[in-house]
């Protein structure tokens, strides 16, 4: 197959002319704040900040469960951060994550507020601080952190290079859909075979790595990622697909799944969270219906 190109690199990278694609308006090569906008701050002692995109729901479902088994010192605002506003580019985000990314955690349980970001240190943080969903035992937590940690390396290559080239990009370059395809399949591939010897990644132990997963690969595997369901033949990954359904009836994720989200029906989404009883009254069909 010919992937000629004509394209040559400069000695200097200089920027891009035409920066096209979904998300160039917020693209851009450098960190740090672009406007003063200081943080909202609820009544509960977890403070998130985040969107109801895979990484974002890696938390919410993460906070929703901890709830369900009884961790009253998990309740949490969620607050709304939307990304295509350059909202995690205001002063107070930057000094919650430097690195300008949803989602983001201020724990304001003690005296002084705890800032975590990256969503597998929130997972971690939290799993650590209420004793659950990480194993203890050091092979199942080492089995647990190994997963946890292989999501974490291996999205990128879903969202950044598939989903991107795929999905958003303004032009199709066949190379790079075909290099990230390949991997992409090659990581359903480990997850298959992995979920064929267990029922869930850690073990017969549902933990924050199958939290952590699931947003990315069960959402792709069920056909509502990207679009890219056909293309990608997701009907072959079985194990994958026993497991997504099985997460998927769990009410915690479920209601988590609704936190943040600013697509699909209005009564899937919750943009902001600060009671459990907002899933039965904040809803966005119910904001937008008549008085």
């Amino acid at each position: 197959m010919d992937y000629s190109s004509s394209y040559t690199p400069p000695r200097v990278w200089s920027g891009i002319k035409d920066n096209g694609g979904r998300f160039a308006s917020i693209n851009r090569p450098t960190a740090g704040p672009t406007h003063d906008k200081e943080l909202p701050v609820g009544r509960h002692p977890l403070q998130l900040y985040s969107l109801g995109t895979p990484n974002g729901v890696k938390v919410t479902v993460m906070l929703e469960e901890l709830l369900a088994a009884g961790h009253t010192g998990a309740e949490y605002d969620a607050w709304l951060i939307r990304i295509q506003d350059g909202d995690q580019f205001g002063s107070g985000f930057v000094s919650a994550n430097p690195n300008s990314k949803i989602p983001a955690l201020v724990d304001r349980s003690g005296a002084t507020p705890i800032r975590v970001f990256e969503s597998g240190a929130i997972l971690m943080y939290l799993a650590e601080k209420f004793g659950s969903f990480l194993p203890l035992d050091g092979p199942k937590r080492a089995e647990c952190l190994s997963w946890l940690f292989w999501q974490m390396g291996s999205a990128p290559f879903l969202g950044g290079g598939f989903g991107h080239f795929y999905a958003y990009a303004p032009t199709k370059i066949e190379y790079a859909i075909d290099r990230y395809a390949m991997e992409v399949k090659r990581q359903l591939d480990v997850l298959d075979r992995r979920l064929a010897e267990s029922p869930y990644l850690a073990g017969d132990e549902y933990t924050v790595a199958d939290m952590a997963v699931w947003p990315w690969y069960g959402t792709l595997v069920k056909g509502q990622l990207y679009e890219a369901g056909e293309f990608l033949q997701v009907q072959a990954y079985t194990h994958v697909l026993r497991w997504t359904n099985q997460i998927a009836q769990r009410p915690a994720v479920q209601r988590g799944r609704m936190v943040n989200r600013t697509m699909g029906a209005p009564s899937s989404q919750l943009h902001e969270r600060h009671d459990a009883g907002d899933f039965d009254t904040k809803t966005q069909d119910k904001l937008a219906a008549p008085l």
